[in-house]
């Protein structure tokens, strides 16, 4: 840890979801909770993406690691009945999952079948609402919820797709899950980063592209990291951020407010 950064969650207890490997913005969160001072639990997605994700858990000293399908019945609700069994509590839920099928992805909105649609809106949404579901009686003493939203949720971005209207949605249920979650001292956040170099994005076509043009347009002339989106969920974490909660928190340099 750095001598500046304080262990200021220590003590909390978050459950991250969505590492796949050591660039995932999933694996930043973790790294910065660690960091100031959380215990983790971290998923998996499956047998393939254990061997990448095992040892990562293992590194940022997880004490809960276990597989994480959504899509697989039971799964979500195991992982949750192993932190009340362990734990007895949560603080912290970091949902940094999204899924669409690749023709769907890649084919533009109008060719997008329903089926893929229904596929990435229960994946990269409405698995979200189940985790908000799931967490929320294990936040006794109030919490922080966070999910990975986009620009394209707001503005259409090339090549994004079917992923707008599905990050559109995931922002809306963040601000509604405020709203019902508020009165229980839960705060909810949806996360914005600016295109960062993940396996998830790499699906995207030109992606490259994007990333050039959202560096020069950032005011600050570089693009955000894992370690930038991270540490803003850490600080919104913490009861200094105590009254914020239900907006979008952009997390890229400021490019969002270019034209």
């Amino acid at each position: 840890m750095s001598e500046t950064i304080r262990p200021v969650l220590s003590g909390q207890k978050a459950l991250v979801v969505g590492v796949a490997n050591d660039q995932s913005i999933a694996y930043g969160c973790a790294k910065a909770f660690a960091e100031v001072g959380a215990d983790l639990a971290i998923t998996w997605l499956n047998d393939k993406a254990r061997p990448h994700v095992e040892p990562l858990a293992k590194d940022l000293g997880a004490s809960i690691m276990a597989p994480l399908d959504v899509s697989v019945p039971g799964q979500l609700e195991a992982i949750f009945d192993q932190i009340h069994a362990q734990w007895g509590r949560l603080d912290i839920l970091v949902h940094s999952i999204a899924f669409a099928p690749k023709d769907d992805l890649q084919g533009g909105l109008l060719n997008c079948s329903a089926e893929g649609f229904a596929k990435a809106m229960d994946i990269s949404c409405h698995s979200f609402v189940r985790m908000a579901k799931l967490a929320a009686p294990l936040m006794t003493d109030g919490g922080s919820m966070f999910a990975m939203s986009y620009y394209g949720a707001n503005r259409v971005v090339a090549n994004y797709n079917v992923m707008g209207p599905v990050k559109a949605a995931l922002e809306a249920s963040c601000r509604y899950l405020a709203h019902e979650l508020g009165p229980k001292g839960i705060r909810v956040h949806a996360i914005s980063p600016g295109p960062l170099k993940t396996r998830a994005a790499s699906g995207l076509k030109d992606f490259e592209l994007l990333l050039a043009e959202a560096a020069e347009k950032a005011p600050v002339g570089e693009l955000a990291d894992i370690m930038d989106v991270g540490f803003t969920c850490a600080y919104l974490a913490t009861p200094f951020a105590r009254r914020i909660t239900g907006g979008t928190v952009y997390v890229d340099g400021g490019s969002n407010i270019v034209a």
